[in-house]
This record gives structure tokens, C-alpha cells and sequence, in this order.
């Protein structure tokens, strides 16, 4: 062969060689191809060996791991040929090492395929693979927590909130959200139809709104314009009761507006006694003009003010005035006990002795 045709071969070879490495680039360009390139290697390794090195080392049971791989890892599509291949090398395993290939293996690994692909099917409704849909869970969770948090308060004034949602989940239908500028302090307590990860959801969406409401419109129109809101955006996913405070911290006087929500309670160190404040209001998101009647009170010294969620004072069967008075005999025993520290401690034993399962919050703010 002349040099000439050495050459002409060598840059065909090369030629081929560049066209099969692109080949390879196109087919493997995503990270869901190389995963399922990988995960299907690892189904041929398992079945090959279970043949020919030893089924006690590597048992054809051991399908289960690729195949769970690939339902946190794979879009169904790939996991599907997954599968395809898995059957491919099962029937393989079944045909050479009958006597140990069992039926509740097949069983065993039919039942982890069909919730892999259960599992893959969810991931990818949300566009998510792996753990990225538990992490962004996790951040939406940590999000209503910190929107919940009360802001610091100048000397003479403390508070405490406590959100529980239902069933002890990490997601409910209750919120918070504060607004302080150093003179007012504003706090809504909010309570979204429907209960636990089921109002969840919407009770996120909401407190992005109502938070950024809060200290951006006038205190007297913050509930109309979150009704007007709900109004606009959503006017048929069900009702949303809510409470809001406006506290002037230089004199302690305060006003609260109500929207079907069940009433506030102020604790007057003078009498030694709770009272209910009278504000009310329809529900949010009914009706398109939403009225409401003010309560204006001051808070002294040592005075309190408990605001809170129906879910804290309603029990299955009873009237919730009943759950109120309740309420308002467990606070004498907090205001007995020291009101620091204790909000926590009364939203449990109201859950405790109400057999209710439902989102409950509160806020408990006091003058010192």
C-alpha cells in the first residue's frame, strides 16, 4: 500500500473516530442519559454476574438498588427502558439459575418498580429530580417559619408567637405576618380554610401578599385590601378569616379590625381578668366591599393582648364559646405563672384537652 493510501486510511479512520465521539456527545449530552447509561450497566453488571460469578454475591435482588436509583434520578421515559432491561436480564438470571432465582425476588422487584415509577411520575410533574423537590419543601417550610417570626420590640414590650399546624406536620393553614417601624407594630393573624399541607400551599402564596400589605397601606385598610385581593385573584378557593392589630408603642393605645375571626383577648393587669375585644367583620373574599367594625383599647403596664386561630378554641361537637372560655381560665393560670416564655406551654394544653385536629397560632404580646 503506498503512503498515499496510508494516509487516505488513516484520515477516514480519524474522520470515523471524530463522528463516533460526537455521536457519543449527542447521546450522553444530558445528566439524565449518563445516569440511565450508568444505572443500565449496573443491571447488566448484576445480572452477568449472578450467572457467572456467584448468584450469593450478586443475587439478582440486588435490581432493586438501579431500579430505586432511577426513580429518584430518572425521568419516567428513562426509566421505563430501565425497566425494559432489568426484565431482559431477569429472564436471563430465571433461565440459567432457576433453582435460586425465586418468585419473591420477581415479586419483590416488581412491586419497588412500580413505586419507582409512581415515584418518578411525581418528580416529574414538579420538574424535579433526585431531592430537589425535598429541599425546595424544606425552603418553603423554613420561609413560613421566618415570615412568622415576630419582629424585636423596644424596651418595655415583649411578645411571642406559636404556630402548630395539624397532625404535626411542618405545613398549615395559619400564618403570621408582622410589620414594625420602632413607633407601630402591626400583626396579622391569618387562617386559611381547610387544614394542614392540604391549605399549606395557599397559606404560603397568602402570606407573601399579606405580608408585603402589612406597613405598605394604611393600617385601617390592610384587611380591605387583602379581601380585595382574595378578590381578585382567587375569589373561589374558599374563605379566609383573619385579625389584625395596629399597636402604637410610644402610648400603648391600639386599634384591632376583625374579618370573621374569632375576638381577641386583652388581659387587664387593674381587674386581673381577660376580656374579648368586639371587633368583627365578615370573612375575607365574600364580599367585594368589606366592612369592618374597630376596637380601640390602650395597653397599660403589665396589660396583654392574645390573638389567635379557631383552631385553638373549637371542639368537634361544642359550641366554640365554649372553647373561649377555656382559653380565657388556661391564661389566668399563664398571667399566674408568668407570661414569658409560656405561650408555647398554653397552646399545648389547649391541644391537649380539645381532641381538636386542626392548624391552631397564636400571638401573645405584653407591655412589662
Amino acid at each position: 500500500m503506498t503512503s498515499g493510501s496510508w494516509r487516505r486510511a488513516w484520515l477516514a479512520a480519524r474522520a470515523a473516530g471524530s463522528s463516533f465521539r460526537g455521536l457519543l456527545r449527542r447521546q450522553f449530552i444530558t445528566r439524565n442519559r449518563r445516569l440511565a447509561f450508568i444505572l443500565a450497566l449496573a443491571v447488566v453488571g448484576i445480572g452477568v454476574a449472578a450467572v457467572h460469578v456467584s448468584a450469593s454475591w450478586f443475587s439478582p435482588g440486588l435490581m432493586i438498588l438501579p431500579i430505586l436509583a432511577g426513580g429518584l434520578l430518572l425521568w419516567p421515559r428513562a426509566l421505563r427502558v430501565l425497566f425494559g432491561l432489568v426484565a431482559v436480564m431477569l429472564t436471563y438470571d430465571i433461565i440459567k439459575i432457576d433453582e435460586r432465582t425465586g418468585f419473591g425476588t420477581v415479586a419483590t422487584i416488581i412491586i419497588v418498580a412500580f413505586f419507582a415509577e409512581a415515584l418518578a411520575r411525581t418528580r416529574a410533574r414538579l420538574g424535579l429530580q433526585g431531592l430537589r423537590g425535598d429541599q425546595m419543601l424544606v425552603d418553603l417550610r423554613d420561609r413560613i417559619r421566618a415570615q412568622s417570626a415576630l419582629p424585636a420590640l423596644p424596651e418595655g414590650w415583649a411578645c411571642e408567637s406559636v404556630l402548630r399546624p395539624a397532625g404535626g406536620g411542618s405545613f398549615g393553614g395559619d400564618f403570621v405576618v408582622s410589620a414594625c417601624d420602632g413607633k407601630t407594630l402591626e400583626v396579622a393573624v391569618v387562617d386559611v380554610s381547610g387544614k394542614g399541607i392540604d391549605a399549606g400551599t395557599r397559606a404560603l402564596l397568602l402570606s407573601g401578599a399579606f405580608g408585603g400589605l402589612l406597613g405598605s397601606v394604611p393600617a385601617s385598610e390592610f384587611l380591605p385590601a387583602c379581601n380585595a385581593y382574595l378578590r381578585r385573584s382567587e375569589p373561589s378557593e374558599g374563605f379566609v378569616t383573619a385579625v389584625h392589630l395596629a399597636l402604637d408603642l410610644a402610648s400603648g393605645n391600639y386599634v384591632i379590625t376583625s374579618a370573621g375571626h374569632p375576638p381577641a383577648a386583652h388581659f387587664d393587669r387593674g381587674s386581673g381578668s381577660w376580656r374579648l375585644t368586639q371587633a368583627s367583620g365578615i370573612v375575607l373574599g365574600v364580599v367585594p366591599d368589606l366592612r369592618v367594625v374597630p376596637d380601640r383599647e390602650t395597653l397599660r403596664p403589665g396589660d396583654a393582648l392574645m390573638l389567635y386561630t379557631d383552631g385553638l378554641v373549637e371542639i368537634p361537637g361544642r359550641d366554640i364559646d365554649v372553647g373561649i372560655d377555656r382559653l380565657l381560665g388556661e391564661a389566668d393560670r399563664l398571667v399566674a405563672d408568668g407570661i414569658r416564655g409560656g405561650a408555647a406551654d398554653l397552646v399545648q394544653r389547649m391541644q391537649n384537652g380539645a381532641g381538636a385536629a386542626d392548624d391552631c397560632g397564636m400571638v401573645l404580646i405584653w407591655r412589662t
